[in-house]
């Protein structure tokens, strides 16, 4: 039976500005950034979840042809690709120190179905929503 999930990836459009976005903007921390000929393995994880990694990818070569990358870039940049979820314990006050730092948001710190949520993007289009739960309804 496996251990479980190591690694989940997105695709970026340029992986020193999602470097900078997620570690100095989110609060990641860098696990691994190690280039290979063309192929650069970088992932960031989240400080209070060491064994699990998200992975920051360029679409290229050495896995994708000239017509798949411009492809999956144009995707990623309408943000097509599956929306990622944040649990946070304070949505405001993330959603504030995260405004401050940078960081564009497409929705405000909403109340809905007993959570707290809010929207934003990073650089290459990944759609994100970051919540803050509440108390499970009985």
């Amino acid at each position: 039976m496996s251990s479980g999930i190591g690694v989940v990836g997105i695709f970026v459009h340029d992986q020193e500005a999602a470097r900078a976005f997620y570690v100095g903007k989110i609060g990641f921390e860098v696990h691994t950034d190690i280039q290979n000929g063309p192929f650069r393995w970088l992932t960031v994880r989240h400080p209070e979840q060491p064994g699990f990694q998200l992975g920051l990818f360029a679409p290229g070569p050495p896995l994708h042809d000239t017509e798949s990358e411009r492809s999956l870039r144009e995707l990623v940049a309408k943000g097509a690709m599956p929306g990622l979820v944040l649990h946070v314990a304070d949505c405001q006050q993330e959603y504030e120190r995260m405004l401050a730092a940078g960081v564009e948001f497409t929705q405000e710190p909403t109340k809905r179905f007993g959570n707290i949520d809010a929207g934003f993007r990073d650089p290459s289009g990944n759609g994100w929503k970051m919540i803050q739960l509440g108390e499970p309804s009985s």
